[in-house]
């Protein structure tokens, strides 16, 4: 009986991984754990707008009361992170963003953890917003949401926001991260967790009698919430590439949502993974290709024209020009941020 407790337990251990972002956090501790991530709003000036409202300056004087940073982490008795509070207020030009997450987990639940492509992606739409007035009101879906701290952020100017994964476990994770953000969510924005699982075809099947009769589970999808999705013109993930089986599926349901409703564009954010293979007898980041196979560049598709058959078009976006908003991380070499499109066009 022994012996079968110290192989489940090594197992185990095997199937642990422990995400970059949380690098110095002891991994022993079992449980969730809470994260503060802050972002400075730019001063107005050339290339920037105003603040999108004057409840912003509110919501963010109200933010600060709690900003931490990762420097000299801590844990209480819990194994929670105790993070040093400021002794005085910050600017009301900043934001605290309240995270819960896991510090390790299996594969299967990678989305319980904080992700460095994650981060790059949040900067990235911070510096939309902060830029030009594009995403304001736009219909957002973000798929493989993870912890949803990109869908809460883009909650400041969006009009509606669905936050998706799959399973029960991430998606409660999601919503108490919502909870715990209310005063980055614009009055007047629609959060919704939702489940949506690239195994299966999307949309959702749900019959008139069950969405009736309200016999829906927490995060099942109603038909209004499908047809206000295929409506939405923003959807964003990342670090969904790691796995060619999932990738595949990925882009299956990507496929399916761009080509119903309004004309849409993706934002992703990815993470090039190294492994020795010894079919190339190299260092090799064969996700990445598998992922690049799916694409069609831009120059080669001029114009969407991708020949017979509909494509996905995707141009790589030079994020050295994107400031770094989040500060508790190191964004690193391997990062890249794709804008995809996808042409329903056949010639």
């Amino acid at each position: 009986m022994e012996e079968e407790s110290v192989e489940t337990r090594g197992q185990s251990e095997v199937e642990k991984v422990m995400s970059e972002v949380h690098l110095g956090c002891p991994p022993g501790f079992s449980g969730p754990h809470i994260s503060y991530f802050t972002f400075s709003i730019p001063q107005p000036g050339p290339g920037l707008i105003e603040p999108r409202s004057s409840n912003d300056v509110s919501q963010v004087e109200e933010a600060t009361t709690s900003i931490s940073t990762q420097q000299n982490i801590s844990f209480d008795e819990d194994g929670d992170l105790i993070l040093p509070r400021r002794k005085t207020k910050l600017s009301n030009q900043s934001y605290s963003v309240t995270i819960q997450h896991s510090i390790t987990s299996t594969l299967p639940s990678v989305g319980l953890q904080v992700w460095r492509a994650e981060l790059v992606l949040s900067d990235f739409l911070l510096h939309k917003m902060f830029t030009s007035s594009e995403l304001d009101g736009v219909v957002s879906l973000e798929l493989g949401a993870g912890t949803g701290l990109v869908g809460i952020l883009l909650a400041r100017v969006a009009k509606t926001v669905f936050i998706t994964d799959q399973g029960n476990e991430i998606l409660d994770n999601c919503a108490k991260n919502v909870e715990l953000n209310p005063e980055l969510i614009s009055p007047g924005t629609t959060v919704y967790v939702r489940e949506l699982d690239w195994m299966n075809p999307w949309p959702p099947r749900l019959t008139i009698e069950e969405s009736s009769l309200g016999k829906t589970k927490r995060y099942s999808w109603t038909f209004s919430e499908i047809e206000i999705a295929h409506e939405a013109s923003l959807l964003v993930a990342a670090d969904v590439i790691y796995s060619d089986d999932l990738t595949d599926a990925f882009f299956s349901t990507l496929e399916r949502l761009m080509s119903l409703g309004s004309e849409k564009v993706l934002f992703l954010a990815l993470e090039k993974r190294y492994n020795f293979s010894l079919h190339d007898l190299d260092v090799v980041a064969n996700g990445y290709l598998h992922f690049r196979s799916y694409l069609q560049s831009g120059g080669d598709c001029e114009g969407l024209k991708c020949g017979p058959m509909p494509c996905f078009v995707g141009k790589c976006i030079d994020i050295t020009e994107i400031p770094q908003y989040l500060k508790e991380y190191v964004r690193g070499s391997d990062v890249e941020i794709w804008e995809i499109k996808y042409s329903k066009r056949k010639f």
